[in-house]
């Protein structure tokens, strides 16, 4: 992907719709909102405790871009932006390829919204539903945290999904070999390792 043409590009603030700018505008919160590298930054506050605001700041620099720069707009130009961006007011590099991801999804949305196509947008607004990445995240790593010694506590909120899953494929439900017991003089066989080191 190249670039997202400006439209006409004719004189004026932009060749976008108010219409058009309005749901751009909310695709891109929508988009923020589920993306899980930048939702961890201000949960976390690596920009301060205005994070918050920095992450409203960024939505708006990037409508801003696309709605009042003149285009074409290049993919390129968005990821350097918005890297400057994430490491100006977050201290931060992405380095999970969520940035491209998040620009070349936003360029796509773009040109929809310049043809008036808000389908991905609809999309967008149902799947909000589900819940955000950090939350999920987050429950993940609470739920790692929270008791490392034992397998079986956690497991039950990871898997609620995974219900269906057939329980012979999943490693943590295979059944765990009987503990060796001591014989009658007192000595226990302890069973070779399954995976361990083999000798030369």
């Amino acid at each position: 992907m190249a670039a997202s043409n400006g439209g006409g590009g004719g004189p004026g603030p932009g060749p976008i719709s108010a219409e058009a700018e309005a749901a751009l505008g909310e695709a891109i919160r929508l988009v923020f909102g589920r993306w899980t590298a930048l939702q961890m930054a201000v949960e976390n506050q690596w920009g301060g405790r205005d994070s918050r605001a920095k992450a409203d700041q960024f939505e708006e620099s990037i409508l801003f871009w696309f709605c009042r720069t003149k285009g074409p707009h290049y993919f390129e130009d968005l990821v350097d932006m918005m890297d400057e961006k994430i490491s100006e007011s977050f201290n931060a590099d992405f380095e999970d390829n969520s940035v491209e991801e998040v620009a070349e999804q936003l360029l796509i949305i773009h040109e929809e919204c310049l043809q008036n196509n808000y389908s991905s947008i609809e999309k967008l607004r149902n799947s909000h539903v589900q819940g955000n990445a950090v939350s999920q995240s987050r429950q993940i790593v609470a739920d790692d945290d929270d008791d490392s010694d034992s397998s079986d506590d956690g497991d039950d909120t990871l898997m609620m999904d995974d219900q269906e899953a057939a329980p012979e494929d999943m490693a943590v439900d295979r059944p765990r070999p009987p503990r060796p017991t001591p014989d009658a003089d007192g000595w226990t066989v302890v069973p070779p390792r399954r995976g361990g080191r083999t000798r030369n």
